[in-house]
């Protein structure tokens, strides 16, 4: 079954195709940051009106690589949620009209299983059980994913996500938007332990995280520099860094080792951060765990991740009426 997605939940406009074994034909994404930096974040009506710009011509490179006609796509999908009301709506409707065009099915996909499950997408084995993290600028969550469809909730923030703190301490320090690579580029050349930041909730019982507490460790650190920030800032980066990162594999291999689940996956946009993944796969090659990190093409909003969960909902007979509607605010369940 070929697959057609499109991804518009945020500022990426993003087209996917994916053929009958979920091999990737296409996958094409116009992003919009260079827009949104000078706002120091994503401003939504800015974001939608882009997409409407960008959706044609990234509609066709994608069909133009895959060497495809829209009379050769045999399902359409499109994100439903969450994220940005008048964002989805650009890409859900452009992939319900070409549906309803060319008389085939469409899927509507919720964006979070669209990350949830990208670890797996070209993997012959498929979706398997697994402790997943989920960490990116509007979500960090830890899910017991114990098969496709049936997800449990197991933690997830009581305030900033990681991608969040991330944005908002880069813009502390003087860094520009997006912060998360700025972050990560500037702590290359810093000492991971040049400034002791707290490591939050990991005493607690449950597998919630919090990072505003961290946040604000790092504002009150810069009133106290006794150098120029440009001279601290390759350490507080690190140290910041290594504060996220600590709490972020902490919390996820204690579950895993709770619920007795050899595989742990890791995906969305904060997981393409090079000092996370090394130590993720650090800890896991010393804890005998079988790690699974979603490869940096599938970190970021893209449409390849949302066309690979489609063909699984299409397989089970999960299709979509066209007069669904989007919502910003879906939340990830499980399906049976």
């Amino acid at each position: 079954m070929t697959t057609l997605a499109i991804e518009t939940s945020c500022d990426e406009t993003a087209v996917a195709i994916l053929d009958d074994g979920g091999d990737i034909l296409a996958s094409e994404i116009a992003t919009q940051i260079d827009l949104h930096r000078a706002y120091g974040g994503v401003v939504p009506e800015v974001a939608s009106r882009n997409h409407l710009l960008k959706m044609r011509p990234v509609l066709t490179k994608a069909l133009e690589k895959a060497e495809a006609s829209l009379a050769n796509i045999d399902l359409f999908a499109a994100t439903a949620g969450p994220g940005l009301a008048g964002a989805l709506l650009i890409g859900n409707t452009t992939a319900k009209s070409l549906a309803l065009a060319q008389g085939k099915p469409f899927v509507a996909v919720n964006h979070l299983e669209g990350h949830l499950l990208s670890p797996f997408l070209g993997d012959p084995r498929g979706v398997r059980p697994s402790v997943a993290l989920v960490v990116s600028g509007g979500h960090t969550l830890l899910i017991h994913l114990r098969a496709f469809g049936d997800y449990h909730l197991c933690g997830q923030t009581r305030d900033d996500a990681a991608g969040e703190a991330f944005d908002k301490v880069a813009k502390m320090l003087g860094l520009p938007y997006p912060g998360g690579p700025e972050i990560d580029r500037e702590a290359q050349a810093g000492d991971p332990r040049a400034y002791d930041f707290p490591r939050s909730m990991l005493s607690h019982g449950n597998h919630d995280f919090s990072f505003s507490g961290l946040k604000t460790a790092v504002l009150y650190t810069l009133d106290k520099l006794d150098r120029p920030l440009e001279d601290c800032r390759p350490d507080l980066c690190a140290s910041f860094q290594e504060a996220v990162v600590d709490v972020l594999i902490t919390k996820t291999v204690r579950l895993a080792r709770e619920l007795g689940e050899p595989c742990v996956t890791v995906s969305g946009g904060v997981s393409c951060n090079r000092r996370l993944r090394e130590a993720f796969q650090d800890r896991a090659q010393r804890e005998g765990i079988h790690l699974l990190i979603a490869p940096p093409s599938l970190t970021t909003d893209n449409a390849a991740m949302i066309a690979y969960v489609a063909q699984l909902k299409a397989a089970h007979g999960q299709f979509s009426p066209l007069e669904e509607d989007v919502d910003p605010n879906l939340r990830l369940s499980s399906s049976h």
